[in-house]
């Protein structure tokens, strides 16, 4: 098993994982993105959005998708983990555990203080590995989220000078 950095041609295989996670997070019809989608976000003239692979006989079998964060309080840059997802014939080998490592590394390279990503709260396998690496859990936080017409209404406020 392999951990590299993605390159162009790997969008469908991600894409693959992106959909076999979402069906295990049981939100598989939330997915909008396609493979074009993440080829551009990944490979385009302005990529926001990174990836790391795990490869196993040519094949994926795993993927970490990241960006950068910033913190006010540490006045440094962190790593935020979108995804971390393997295949389930693939776990136990390794390729969690170096898929992070990688991302850990390239967050420590770039000076960032900070790993961060969201876990559900009943999935007990990946808290429990998660647990063994030595991550924290924030209990203290809750996620807050706009979208949708909310995110549109909020917006319109502000082209509208509402206050």
């Amino acid at each position: 098993m392999k951990v590299r950095v993605a390159r162009p041609g790997d969008e469908a295989g991600i894409d693959r994982m992106i959909r076999a996670l979402a069906a295990y997070e049981r939100a598989a019809d939330q997915v909008e993105a396609t493979a074009d989608d993440l080829g551009l976000a990944l490979f385009g003239p302005d990529p926001r959005v990174f990836a790391h692979v795990a490869e196993e006989d040519g094949q994926l079998v795993g993927f970490a998708l990241w960006y950068m964060t910033y913190s006010t309080w540490t006045g440094r840059h962190g790593l935020w983990v979108e995804d971390l997802f393997v295949e389930p014939a693939a776990r136990g080998h390794g390729a969690g555990r170096a898929l992070l490592a990688a991302v850990a590394d390239e967050c420590v390279r770039r000076d960032g203080r900070r790993l961060e990503w969201w876990v559900l709260d009943w999935n007990d396998p990946a808290l429990d590995f998660y647990a063994a690496l030595g991550a924290t859990p924030m209990d203290d936080w809750t996620v807050q989220r706009l979208s949708g017409q909310a995110l549109t209404t909020l917006a319109g406020r502000h082209r509208d000078g509402v206050r």
